[in-house]
């Protein structure tokens, strides 16, 4: 939430062709009664690309989904693990993985709404829960109201006592629970998330997985995304930089500059470009001071490509 938004997706887009993007989760009540060209938008460079819902009631859920199929999105995901305040509060998130039977009807609801793959992101459990009850269960009533795909954060929600960022990193990681769902459940589509930092480490959970999933690596480093297209879809595809990416980007910006989107919107998502490269201080600092600035335009841009091209040819 409030990080994959429509620029930073067509941001990683221009890294990977074939990775699958997903939207920030979106309540359904937001869909069905909010500003819908603004919550639901995206260009067709995208597709990839998954709507991803946040809440609990049945009717809803498939009334939201409907409106995302009906825009041209691929897949309808539901989220089962965000342990957000906000999502506590409206009582889904991963408060429903106390309630794995309204997870599946929430489920059927979607399937019988629309004819793209519906699936579901959980964790393994929250608070006390035993996983090898809360996951399995979980997964068990949805795939027999028909999900196939699931994907799994790794880890348990605690919805007492930690933060969101918290929840991300301080509950232990058990990706062996995981690899057995997969096992014990061969003809699901399981898909595995949380820590996950390199593709080093994807290559070797897709030895016993279908699929990883990366969000926060994919975030702060983008540019490993520029190696995914060669290493997990296509062994002649080229490996994309960032500063391929960032002239591909480029004409985005132009043109959403052009329809009165602030700069700072866009470059936000492109503070991690240029990782662990001369310069790349240099680029964050541009980008955070002059990107804010009414009227900022592109020039902010390739005035830090500028700096880092110069911080490497220093270091030659």
């Amino acid at each position: 939430m409030d990080w994959t938004d429509r620029h930073c997706r067509v941001l990683h887009r221009v890294f990977t062709r074939n990775a699958r993007l997903y939207t920030e989760m979106l309540t359904a009540s937001a869909i069905i009664h909010g500003d819908r060209a603004r919550l639901l938008a995206f260009i067709p460079a995208e597709h990839p690309l998954a709507l991803q819902l946040g809440g609990a009631d049945p009717t809803a859920l498939a009334e939201a989904a409907r409106i995302g199929e009906d825009l041209g999105f691929d897949e309808i995901n539901l989220n089962v693990g965000c342990p957000s305040d906000r999502v506590q509060g409206g009582a889904f998130g991963a408060c429903l993985m106390r309630q794995p039977a309204l997870v599946a009807e929430c489920m059927a609801a979607i399937r019988a709404a629309v004819r793209i793959p519906a699936t579901v992101k959980c964790r393994l459990g929250v608070d006390e829960q035993d996983p090898d009850e809360s996951l399995f269960e979980l997964v068990d009533l949805s795939a027999a109201a028909g999900v196939t795909t699931f994907i799994v954060h790794a880890r348990k929600a605690w919805l007492e006592g930690l933060s969101p960022k918290e929840n991300r990193e301080v509950p232990p990681l058990d990706y062996a629970i995981v690899r057995r769902l997969k096992r014990e459940r061969p003809e699901l589509s399981v898909i595995i998330n949380g820590g996950v930092e390199s593709l080093d480490e994807a290559l070797r959970h897709l030895e016993t997985v279908d699929g990883v999933m990366l969000g926060r690596a994919a975030y702060h480093t983008p540019e490993i995304l520029g190696e995914a297209d060669r290493r997990l879809f296509d062994a002649a595809a080229p490996t994309v930089s960032s500063m391929e990416a960032v002239e591909r980007y480029l004409p985005y910006v132009r043109a959403e500059l052009a329809k009165g989107t602030r700069l700072a919107a866009m470059t936000r998502h492109m503070l991690g470009l240029f990782h662990g490269v001369p310069g790349a201080r240099a680029w964050r600092r541009g980008l955070t001071t002059e990107a804010v600035r009414v009227g900022a335009g592109v020039e902010v841009i390739e005035r830090a490509l500028e700096a880092v091209t110069a911080r490497a040819l220093e270091t030659a």
